[in-house]
């Protein structure tokens, strides 16, 4: 049932979701949250599709508010709000009011959003596009026990988590970092089957794809090894390759929705890894609204500390270069320094890895280097012929392409130690 009124309140909205309700029979309220979705025109029909799809396992009001810029001066002076009020099938399993608003009431969002919320309920306040660099700060945000925004839906996402690790608040969340809940989940699970120490990693995808740069941001502030990042052809998150004492693990994804993970002596294994719906990735946002501790902690890491690979982005937009030479380099030098003694994937779950081994082989820097170095050569070729079917890394991801600039390599850079909160 939809209900259209234009030059409307916030008060006569309430009589109308009211009226709404026990015109279809069903006058009691059953939902757990308010959901206000911050967004224009062009991605609203989308954005309320996903927020419908999520309300089937979170039953809540949703309020999307769309600020409509006026073409004349004299319509920017007036102020104006339409709303659409929209229960049962037309608002999945909860109720959905559109505002539109006009004028200078666009400026004072909160005022009209303030008393359409829920009664002692969580507010969550999402932006599917052009979300603000404070969230926090933002009006609407601060009404909001939990805020959402989509670094992958920014011009320029590396500036954009730049942006989110200078502001973040507790509550704070990006879907670029929902996306890769089954990469983390499938690597702790994989490191707690080998009783080993990572040496170091690597992940690759898309160029302009922040998750990859979330997930390597979380594998250094995790395992306090060196990660680079690489540049393949994608679709979205490609590989993860991580060096341990006791042989490369590997689990590479090619098409986006079937992936292989190998094991070092163990056959290798189909894993699903598929590219999960935007109204997916909500849905798991709204399953828990306390702070993301670990989310912060790779944030706050710092996307500028991973080494770079291959055509990765840097900050001017050029790309950097690594050489074979290079990459031996820096294989042979996270060898000494960045290993984390035994239970990395229960460094992985909890956050929580030693630094001990890394202390001991400082000590012996030379001896340390040597051996290092001759592992890397040793683990590449039993990589090389122990997966001997598995597709090679597309164009691309590994020497294409000529860079202006270089990002330092791990070999050039200071021990990682844990990501201050």
């Amino acid at each position: 049932m939809k209900t259209d009124l234009t030059d409307t309140t916030a008060s006569k909205i309430n009589k109308a979701l009211v009226k709404a309700r026990r015109a279809i029979g069903t006058p009691a309220v059953g939902m757990v949250l308010t959901l206000v979705i911050v967004t224009d025109e062009e991605n609203a029909y989308d954005a309320l599709k996903a927020a419908n799809d999520a309300s089937r396992e979170h039953p809540s009001r949703t309020l999307v508010v769309i600020k409509r810029v006026s073409r004349g001066p004299r319509d920017r002076t007036k102020s104006r709000l339409d709303a659409e009020v929209r229960v049962g099938a037309d608002a999945g399993a909860g109720e959905t009011v559109v505002l539109r608003l006009y004028g200078e009431v666009a400026d004072h969002a909160q005022s009209v959003v303030l008393p359409l919320l829920l009664p002692d309920a969580p507010v969550v306040v999402w932006w599917p596009v052009t979300a603000p660099l404070d969230p926090a700060r933002d009006p609407l945000g601060a009404l909001a026990q939990r805020r959402v925004t989509d670094s992958y839906s920014a011009e320029k996402p590396i500036d954009e988590l730049r942006a989110r690790a200078d502001n973040y608040e507790p509550g704070d969340t990006d879907l670029a970092w929902t996306r890769i809940t089954p990469w983390r989940s499938m690597l702790a699970a994989a490191l707690d089957q080998v009783d080993c120490e990572v040496i170091s990693a690597e992940v690759h995808g898309e160029q302009y794809n922040p998750s990859v740069e979330l997930l390597a941001m979380w594998l250094a502030d995790r395992l306090h090894v060196h990660v680079r990042r690489g540049v393949s052809a994608g679709p979205g998150l490609n590989e993860v390759r991580m060096l341990t004492s006791t042989g490369p693990i590997r689990l590479y994804r090619p098409s986006g929705g079937l992936a292989l993970l190998t094991l070092e002596d163990q056959p290798d294994r189909a894993v699903a890894l598929k590219r999960r719906e935007t109204s997916e990735l909500l849905a798991e946002e709204l399953r828990r609204l306390d702070p993301d501790d670990t989310y912060a902690s790779a944030l706050r890491f710092g996307v500028d500390r991973l080494g770079g690979s291959a055509g990765s982005a840097l900050p001017g937009g050029t790309t950097s270069e690594t050489t074979p030479a290079s990459a031996s380099s820096s294989a042979s030098s996270s060898a000494g320094s960045a290993a984390s003694p035994g239970g990395a994937g229960s460094a992985l779950s909890t956050g929580s890895a030693s630094s001990s081994a890394a202390d001991a082989s400082r000590a012996d820097t030379a001896s340390t280097a040597a051996s290092g170095s001759a592992f890397a050569s040793s683990s590449a070729s039993t990589s090389a012929s122990a997966s001997p079917a598995l597709p090679a890394l597309a164009a691309g991801g590994d020497g294409e392409g000529e860079g202006e600039g270089e990002r330092p390599t791990p070999a050039q850079m200071p021990p990682v130690k844990k990501a201050a909160s």
